[in-house]
């Protein structure tokens, strides 16, 4: 948006949810505008199959969705892809994939009739094995690229954040300013809070991030240069792992976190147990740890970090130190950008009714301008409150077990009628739901295979319809490449046994399924992945 109002360009923005959504928005306006951007969705599918755009249509797209579809990246004419260069696309060469249709009309037999029979026999042979050979290297060539497309359309993961993408288009164009240098970075923590990239990737973009930031953020020391105290300064650093601790209390961000509740085992009465003996080990009083961060004695605030890092390293927490940005605006705001991260989250998925669909869209987009901090106060408490409602539901599934091992994954169903479930019809939550559910089962369970096994989750949709909504997560290992292939066995699963779902969201591994088709679909599953 910021690059449009630069250049005055007249824009409409329309926020879509799923791919029924963005052809109804394409319907509605496609004749009246013949240029369309599309963020974030778009990549992995024909485009031009689902919207059958007329000729003059254009479509720029810049999405994190990987992989690309075929047609996209080799669609000269109406598809423009905005992609990093030094993004590993590993599209299949065109040739594999395509090929012109040849004339497969047989010449017909134009000899003279005054050529000998034997010799028209003799062409006539010669002929059908031609015709042979060609159709046998067609469904070889057939064979291979069904096999080239299996591959590479297997696995479904994402690329750079679109963010990252534009803020590089914007310092390409000589446009880019501390706001659009802070949105990279909310983009790119939001991978790294839902769990969407690998670390090895999320510490190579800090990297380049962080080398914008001190272009951005440097000024003299010395008096004249000095920063008026209004402006707004990002600073890169290593920051605690734990959600909103600055805004919250640190007991109450301990128990909310998923990575700690998950490593102290925070469910048992013996985790309760090591979580007072960790504050204990930091020698830190419970009346300080359980009162607003910000209330807190300073002496204690001045070195809490080294604190809480060496207690954590003994009580085998050692990835509690994470590379990050925050943001200062004036004296006392200050956030860090994951704190951003899941107050825009938790606006966007808000329960409660107010208006249209968009209305969230539109809160958690102006949560994001530094006007207006109170939009984001107000997202911070309703991450705070998902929060919660997440490490209780985590907790309340583990202690029940409702976590089944089903063979090739494991399979946990929440019932309608549990606390907060409406919360986890939305798509970003329960996807929240199931990676740290996934996170903190692999700590409790004892069987080594389990450990290993990704997770399906369902959780009730819209019960008037009966429908419920299922997600598919790759395993939690140390290794882990996130790559998910939920979303190419869901298509089968249902294309065999006939199960009424709707692939409607960007995510293939998100998907909607009617309740009575759920245990046919689920049977399907098991056999596809044994």
């Amino acid at each position: 948006q910021a690059l449009f109002q630069c250049d005055h360009v007249q824009y409409t923005l329309v926020p879509v949810s799923g791919w029924q959504e963005l052809e109804t928005a394409f319907l509605e306006h496609k004749d009246q505008f013949k240029y369309f951007v599309l963020i974030n969705c778009g990549a992995n599918v024909d485009l031009l199959e689902i919207l059958q755009p007329e000729e003059d249509t254009f479509f720029f797209i810049c999405d994190s969705h990987r992989p690309i579809n075929v047609v996209n990246v080799y669609n000269d004419t109406q598809i423009k892809l905005l992609v990093k260069q030094d993004d590993d696309l590993d599209v299949p060469a065109y040739d594999d994939i395509f090929r012109d249709e040849e004339d497969e009309e047989e010449d017909s037999e134009n000899e003279s009739d005054g050529s000998e029979p034997s010799e028209k026999r003799r062409r006539f042979e010669e002929n059908v094995i031609e015709r042979t050979m060609k159709r046998r290297q067609r469904r070889e060539w057939e064979a291979r690229r069904q096999e080239i497309l299996f591959d590479y359309e297997q696995y479904e993961y994402h690329g750079t954040s679109s963010a990252m993408v534009m803020f590089d288009l914007a310092w390409v164009m000589s446009k880019d300013l501390n706001d659009m240098l802070w949105w990279a970075i909310v983009g790119l923590t939001d991978q790294w809070v839902q769990d969407k990239i690998t670390q090895m990737k999320y510490v190579t973009d800090i990297g380049i991030l962080q080398r914008h930031v001190s272009r951005h953020n440097h000024r003299n020391e010395d008096e004249e240069n000095s920063l008026s105290i209004d402006c707004m300064r990002i600073a890169f650093e290593y920051d605690l792992r734990l959600a909103l601790y600055q805004h919250w209390s640190l007991y109450e961000s301990l128990c909310n976190t998923s990575y700690t509740s998950a490593s102290l085992k925070l469910w048992s009465v013996q985790g309760q147990k090591r979580l007072q003996e960790f504050l204990a080990d930091m020698g830190l009083p419970l009346k300080q740890v359980k009162q607003k961060f910000n209330s807190m004695d300073m002496s204690l605030k001045e070195n809490l970090r080294e604190m809480i890092e060496e207690s954590a390293n003994k009580f085998g927490m050692k990835d509690l130190r994470v590379q990050t940005f925050s943001i200062h605006f004036g004296f006392k705001n200050k956030f860090s950008a994951s704190d951003i991260v899941y107050a825009t989250a938790s606006l966007m998925e808000n329960i409660e009714k107010e208006g249209p669909e968009t209305t969230n869209f539109i809160k958690a987009l102006d949560s994001l301008s530094r006007g207006n901090l109170d939009k984001l106060h107000q997202g911070l408490d309703l991450a705070k409150k998902q929060l919660r409602a997440i490490q209780q539901t985590v907790a309340s599934c583990i202690c029940t077990n409702l976590v089944i091992s089903q063979g090739p994954f494991l399979y946990c169903s929440l019932m309608e009628g549990t606390p907060d479930v409406k919360l986890f019809s939305k798509p970003v939550s329960l996807c929240l739901l199931s990676k740290y559910l996934l996170k903190s089962f692999v700590c409790s369970t004892k069987n080594k295979r389990c450990k290993l096994l990704p997770l399906v989750m369902t959780a009730p949709m819209d019960v008037e319809q009966g429908t419920v909504i299922m997600v598919g997560i790759p395993p939690e290992t140390e290794s882990s490449d996130k790559k998910n292939f939920f979303g190419r066995a869901f298509e089968k699963a249902a294309d065999s046994t006939n199960s009424r779902t709707l692939h409607n969201h960007f995510d293939m591994s998100i998907i909607e399924l009617k309740t009575e088709d759920r245990s046919k679909f689920l049977d399907a599953l098991i056999s596809l992945l044994s």
